[in-house]
């Protein structure tokens, strides 16, 4: 099992870098004022799809506590199972016709058989085609109380407006590095593997404040390595960074005035394989943290 799906989050509290929205949702699902539709936007792997199912699990928990599903009740175990049948999970790329939405709507007037709601969430919902957003807006519109629609979508601007009208919108920023880190210790330490701080930045910097992307990164270096360790070689290796001597030796080229040596440790970067714009983009990180010393 991969470590993004072994480690994805089953609550709120597991949830990193999204700590407003966390609180708002949580605080709705506490008092009972929640919405019938929801659109949450943001680059890939910011925990989109996540907060959908934990908050597709929160409506028909049995046990809600302070916001938060307890994980234990009969349908919170249904879900995470993949039998909870009244949460319905459509990706908006297979299922852009509009006969599709229009079967979805159907079958959404029926009550929920185990669950206080039946919810639907559609991933990547800007790939709906114009008929089916034209058809899904009459439900919203005119929402039967016992539906949910929780909408996902990394390209928001090809959303109607008519359906960003009619829902509440949850923007998810990309997840800052040093909680990236964070929560990459805690998962190589539940795992038992020890690692070196800079191998950890490495991977937390390449991923681009996307958790998923980091974690996937995390797995590739893992698989590399035969030992239960994370090295800073290994790091840059598999994210083709380039490694902190061979940007002493440049930067201290470039301080000396000698384009020659310079030119050459650019010619071995390169002849190494290594991407320019990768290196560029370590070269800023380098010099931004000469700056700051």
């Amino acid at each position: 099992m991969s470590l993004y799906t072994k480690y994805r989050p089953k609550d709120w509290d597991s949830v990193v870098g999204q700590d407003f929205i966390v609180k708002i949702l949580r605080s709705s699902l506490k008092n009972g004022h929640t919405g019938h539709a929801y659109i949450l936007t943001g680059s890939r792997g910011t925990g989109k799809t996540t907060s959908a199912r934990i908050l597709a699990k929160s409506f028909n928990c049995l046990n809600l506590q302070d916001g938060n599903p307890c994980n234990a009740c009969e349908n919170c175990q249904a879900f995470e199972n993949g039998t909870m049948i009244d949460i319905i999970e459509i990706d908006g790329a297979s299922n852009a016709l509009v006969d599709d939405i229009r079967t979805m709507i159907d079958e959404a007037k029926f009550l929920p058989t185990f669950g206080k709601f039946k919810v639907y969430i559609i991933d990547e919902v800007h790939m709906l085609g114009k008929s089916a957003f034209n058809a899904l807006l009459k439900t919203l519109e005119e929402p039967p109380e016992h539906v949910k629609f929780i909408l996902a979508t990394t390209e928001l601007h090809k959303i109607p407006a008519t359906i960003l009208s009619r829902v509440q919108r949850f923007e998810f920023k990309s997840i800052k590095t040093p909680a990236i880190q964070d929560h990459l210790k805690a998962v190589l330490d539940k795992e038992g593997i020890d690692y070196e701080e800079e191998a950890v930045a490495i991977i937390a910097r390449r991923a681009e404040g996307g958790m998923r992307d980091a974690l996937s990164i995390l797995d590739q270096a893992l698989s590399l390595t035969g030992e239960a360790q994370l090295t800073t070689a290994t790091a840059e290796e598999i994210t083709g960074s380039i490694s902190q001597e061979a940007l002493d030796l440049y930067v201290g080229a470039l301080s000396a005035q000698d384009a020659t040596a310079a030119l050459d440790q650019l010619n071995l970067i390169f002849d190494n394989g290594k991407n320019m714009a990768r290196f560029v983009t370590d070269l800023l990180q380098y010099l931004r943290d000469l700056l700051i010393v």
